[in-house]
C-alpha cells in the first residue's frame, strides 16, 4: 500500500465518522469567502462547496456522508 492509499483509507475514515462537520467547516469556508468578496462571485462560490463536499462524499463509493 502506498502513501496515496493510506491517506486516502484515512481521509475516507474520517468523511465516514465525521462528514456532518466536515460539511459545516466547507460551508462555513465558503461563506467567509463569499463575506469577503462582497457577495460577487456567490453563485459560483456555492458550486464549488457542493463539487468539493460531493468528491468527499463519493470517496467511498457511496453517497451517504455528507448532505
Amino acid at each position: 500500500m502506498g502513501f496515496f492509499d493510506s491517506a486516502k483509507d484515512k481521509l475516507t475514515d474520517a468523511v465516514d465518522s465525521q462528514g456532518d462537520k466536515i460539511a459545516d467547516g466547507i460551508d462555513k469556508a465558503a461563506d467567509l469567502v463569499d463575506d469577503k468578496t462582497g457577495g460577487k462571485f456567490g453563485d459560483k462560490i456555492d458550486a464549488c462547496a457542493d463539487k468539493a463536499k460531493d468528491a468527499l462524499d463519493a470517496l467511498d463509493g457511496k453517497d451517504d456522508d455528507i448532505k
